[in-house]
């Protein structure tokens, strides 16, 4: 179920494809979501309801203001999918 997760919110983080420069955009899943994609409660409240939640999304979204310059959009998105990893990863694993 982990993999799981981890997967489905990387495919919600992508590049805004409408912008010059890497812009990341995450498609944020709700708790019904999740749900509806088979997830249990437990795995709820220690995602999207947890405190470190909003702290991930940040990061996410913040992701190209610390990618060096001239980093390619795909590059930025990779470590924009990564920082889901990491977040998730460390507190779920």
């Amino acid at each position: 179920m982990i993999k799981k997760i981890i997967s489905l919110l990387q495919e919600r983080v992508t590049l805004d494809a409408n912008s010059e420069k890497p812009i990341i955009l995450f498609d944020e899943p709700s708790a019904e979501d999740l749900m509806g994609e088979g997830f249990d409660r437990e795995m709820i409240d220690h995602t999207v309801k947890a405190g470190w939640w909003s702290e991930m999304v940040t990061d996410i979204l913040e992701t190209p203001d610390f990618a060096e310059p001239g980093e390619s959009p795909e590059q930025v998105l990779k470590y924009a999918r990564d920082a889901v990893y990491e977040y998730v990863g460390k507190r779920i694993l």
